[in-house]
């Protein structure tokens, strides 16, 4: 049966533990990026909020960081998935009537999840949204499926597959997803509890040890900063300490701001490329780490059905901020293919000695840098939110009516062919 498409676009919402990606579908970025963050009224010692209308007396995004001095300032998405309902809530309200100016009846939705969202996750969000904002359709997607999709947008990708590795890494942690013909292979997916909250500290800590002169309320800010703007990947530690070494008024940066009338000067050294380097020496930031991610992406590739391993080798796409510094993907890239590479010679080696006559041809690896990568999950949404397709498979307001919540536990799965 054909579906009629409405005409006013989808409403492409991606939640993430550090930020929040908005906009409407077709387009090529988010209208809104704000942080994941709530400000409401702190509680009393009686455990009621202050008088007046506490439901209405919220902020979110940088608004809510600006009055964490009066307000309690809360993250509801905690590693990826919704932990405070009443606040995410609040969250979607003010984007929804507010940021992106929208009647919510109108518009149809798509919203990403997690790779292991739970189903009463899942009924929750759809509660919420045929409930309190009336939808009039619903998509929840998972979001290594669109950071596949986000990833056709490259140079690099000649075939679109939707099979494949994706490496997302945020805010809060980094997860190392394979995807097979659409579908997430659960049990081999892997997580690395390092993501670019970590890289702002490791570089925070370098400062602070240099004794750097940062006012003590903006450590975190300058930071973060310095990890946007200056600070990269090596490909080798040792030649980068030289380098730095011989040559300090090339590579050393100057940061620069004020307290007051006061200015104040940081100089931004081996912190370029030691806050980036804890994802491939994660023992630098915290002892008790030893797998990298180049090694935590091939044991999650190992750990597949042995007839796609070649085929997630040879698509690992990037997505997510933290991904974004340069050289990222080369180096993962090289480590990767270095494993790959010995792990292939000791199995010729070993085949040599029987009888059997074995050949093993080199395994292709290829990791995918594209310039949607910083917001590859929304993009991916976007593209989706145009098709057809999309509307065919979204929960509608009527089988919401007459089933439940439970429509949400289960959602069609887009095969390759609906993107062709």
């Amino acid at each position: 049966m054909a579906v009629s498409t409405p005409q006013l676009p989808a409403v492409v919402i991606d939640n993430g533990t550090g930020f929040s990606k908005m906009g409407y579908a077709g387009n090529v970025s988010p209208q809104i990026v704000i942080p994941t963050c709530v400000a409401t009224k702190p509680v009393t010692a009686k455990g009621k909020q202050f008088d007046g209308i506490d439901d209405m007396d919220f902020y979110i995004g940088e608004e809510a960081l600006a009055r964490s001095a009066q307000y309690d300032v809360t993250y509801p998405v905690r590693g990826g998935v919704i932990e405070n309902w009443d606040n995410m809530e609040r969250l979607w309200h003010n984007a929804i009537f507010r940021y992106l100016r929208c009647e919510p009846e109108e518009h149809y939705f798509l919203l990403t999840e997690p790779p292991m969202n739970t189903p009463e996750n899942r009924e929750y969000t759809a509660e919420i949204m045929f409930e309190t904002f009336n939808v009039p359709g619903l998509y929840i997607a998972v979001q290594a499926v669109l950071a596949l999709a986000a990833s056709w947008s490259s140079s690099q990708t000649t075939v679109r597959s939707l099979t494949g590795v994706v490496v997302d890494s945020g805010d809060g942690l980094t997860h190392v997803i394979p995807v097979a013909e659409g579908y997430v292979l659960p049990s081999c997916i892997r997580q690395m509890p390092i993501a670019g909250r970590d890289i702002t500290i490791a570089v925070n800590q370098l400062l602070k040890d240099r004794k750097e002169p940062i006012p003590p309320e903006e450590t975190l800010d300058v930071a973060r900063r310095i990890k946007e703007k200056h600070c990269y990947v090596c490909s080798d530690m040792v030649k980068e300490f030289s380098k730095f070494d011989s040559n300090p008024a090339k590579y050393f940066k100057r940061l620069e701001g004020y307290r007051g009338a006061t200015l104040w000067q940081v100089d931004v050294g081996y912190e370029r490329f030691l806050g980036p380097e804890i994802f491939f020496n994660p023992e630098l930031h915290n002892a008790e780490l030893s797998k990298s991610l180049p090694d935590i992406v091939d044991e999650a590739i190992l750990h597949c059905p042995i007839d796609v391993r070649r085929g997630l080798y040879k698509n690992i796409v990037l997505s997510g901020g933290s991904t974004m510094f340069k050289d990222f993907g080369k180096r993962l890239q090289r480590d990767i293919k270095k494993r790959v590479d010995t792990r292939t010679k000791e199995s010729v080696e070993l085949a040599s000695n029987t009888v059997a006559d074995v050949r093993s041809t080199a395994v292709d690896v290829n990791v995918i840098s594209h310039h949607m990568q910083r917001y590859a999950v929304w993009f991916g949404g976007s593209m989706l939110g145009v098709t057809p397709e999309f509307y065919r498979v979204c929960h509608t307001k009527a089988q919401y009516e007459e089933e439940g919540a439970r429509i949400a536990r289960h959602n069609p799965v887009f095969n390759a062919a609906m993107y062709g």
